[in-house]
């Protein structure tokens, strides 16, 4: 928790002593590993939304910054990442943003509703296609926000957190 925790970022980070921001740390919070409302994960998520976000797309991390491949590559988003923010907004309770960021993301699927491994820059299938990693992160996004926008005391604390404010959306 305190090596892989960056105060300058105000976020965990790829890997000890770095300040490279990961969306992998999404899963800080869906795994339970520390709790959604926890300020460290809210931190987390809000860095991942300004750093690695694109239109309600994740990139896993910057290649630049943090390449793991040694190539440097251009990479598109990777898919289970934009379903990971999504799963970890709805257990915080930002339930709205959670349900349009799926909405969005529901929109680069191909006619048979499957996905792959990245999403380039135009919307093109990039990777493994079909993935089943990117449709596992799928079907627990869309059953915990499921979840969430039938469980009462969630839709309470998303109004407590003024989500559904006019003009918000």
């Amino acid at each position: 928790m305190r090596k892989g925790w960056s105060d300058k970022k105000g976020s965990f980070v790829q890997y000890y002593g770095s300040e490279a921001v990961d969306a992998s740390a999404l899963l800080i919070s869906i795994t339970k590993f520390l709790g959604a409302t926890d300020p460290r994960m809210l931190s987390t998520v809000e860095c991942i939304k300004h750093e690695l976000s694109r239109d309600s797309l994740v990139y896993r991390y910057h290649p630049e910054q943090a390449a793991d491949d040694g190539l440097r590559s251009q990479e598109g988003v990777f898919s289970p990442c934009s379903f990971w923010l999504a799963e970890a907004l709805a257990n915080a309770g930002q339930l709205e943003e959670a349900r349009l960021i799926l909405e969005n993301v529901f929109t680069y699927a191909n006619h048979l509703g499957l996905y792959a491994e990245e999403i380039g820059p135009t919307g093109e299938a990039l990777g493994n296609y079909p993935q089943a990693f990117t449709h596992l992160s799928l079907i627990t996004a869309c059953h915990t926000v499921d979840q969430a926008l039938n469980n009462p005391m969630m839709r309470y604390r998303s109004r407590e957190f003024n989500l559904f404010a006019p003009g918000r959306v």
